[in-house]
């Protein structure tokens, strides 16, 4: 079997490929289950096509979400500001229905 042909990479491969994360960065990712990974005997693998499936999810949804999180302001408080798309929308003439 060809390397090209492979349908899993090691932990710290797809780490580095995909994210730029060392070797133990890689493997903290894993544990937390930001990558998705099975077992075969004693060896932890990602499979290409979840973790591929995974980003265009995770970057599907991103997109798709209008509220962005700011980081807490002097006063301890946490907001939440629409995007500018949906500020422009909201009150502008038009009546609640």
């Amino acid at each position: 079997m060809e390397h090209d042909s492979c349908k899993t990479i090691s932990v710290p491969e797809a780490g580095k490929r995909y994210f730029d994360l060392g070797r133990n960065a890689s493997y903290e990712a894993a544990r937390r289950g930001e990558l998705p990974t099975i077992t075969i005997g004693r060896r932890l693998r990602v499979p290409i096509l979840a973790l591929e499936r995974m980003l265009v999810e995770t970057t599907t949804k991103s997109r798709n979400n209008n509220m962005v999180r700011t980081p807490q302001t002097s006063d301890g408080e946490k907001h939440l500001h629409c995007s500018k798309l949906e500020s422009e929308q909201v009150g502008e003439g038009r009546p609640d229905n």
